[in-house]
């Protein structure tokens, strides 16, 4: 079950100092429906055309952000753009935030400035913030790159390790869009599959086979 809560109600919050972190780190993953492990010909060719929407979403290990604990929640972004992500956007993105439905209201709050403080202008325009399920989960596999996204009923991705032998389009390939938020460290993998189904943005997106994603860890001090 999906719940809304009005975004007036965060805005104190939002607007006050920056967030204040004791340690927070935990994992990561985004996606993206262009690719960001190709070569200069296959990105060229999709400038602007795609990649203009997202997924992201970070899950705490452990951590505290303005001395409230946050260990074990997760909180999700989904973003639309006017321009292919990674560049420079002729206007401000809008984004959707999902909170942890396991969180209570300080945690919350602290979720969703973690998000607008890893996020930076990417984040800066949030639409509409709901509380649901937020279930990110890293796999055990050979290179690093599996994992697992489900925010709500809306937002999904998965993912699996690059092959660099039976990925490649051009034999050029490499990290050409670096990770969308700061303080992370990632690696580039398949979206198996990424996609939004909700109402936010009057779009949605499914996305399969695309080498567009990143999974990792994040660590704010």
């Amino acid at each position: 079950m999906v719940r809304c809560f009005a975004v007036a109600a965060f805005a104190a919050v939002i607007a006050a100092a920056p967030a204040r972190a004791g340690g927070v780190s935990g994992q990561y993953i985004e996606a993206r429906n262009c690719d960001v492990w190709t070569g200069p010909c296959f990105a060229n060719a999709e400038m602007n055309l795609t990649g203009k929407n997202a997924v992201m979403a970070w899950k705490v290990d452990k951590g505290t952000l303005d001395g409230v604990r946050l260990d074990g929640l997760a909180v999700a972004a989904v973003v639309s753009a006017s321009d292919t992500l990674g560049l420079a956007q002729t206007g401000p993105a809008r984004a959707l935030l999902m909170v942890d439905d396991k969180a209570n209201a300080a945690q919350r709050a602290a979720l969703v400035r973690l998000a607008k403080q890893q996020g930076g202008r990417l984040l800066a325009r949030v639409v509409g913030v709901e509380t649901a399920p937020v279930r990110l989960e890293l796999c055990q596999c050979k290179d690093g790159g599996c994992a697992s996204l489900q925010a709500g009923t809306t937002a999904r991705i998965r993912t699996r390790c690059i092959d660099c032998k039976h990925d490649k389009l051009c034999g050029n390939e490499g990290n050409f869009y670096p990770p969308l938020v700061k303080n992370v460290k990632a690696q580039a993998a398949v979206a198996v599959e990424h996609s939004f189904s909700g109402k936010a943005f009057n779009e949605t997106w499914k996305d399969s086979e695309r080498r567009g994603a990143y999974v990792g860890s994040f660590e704010v001090r």
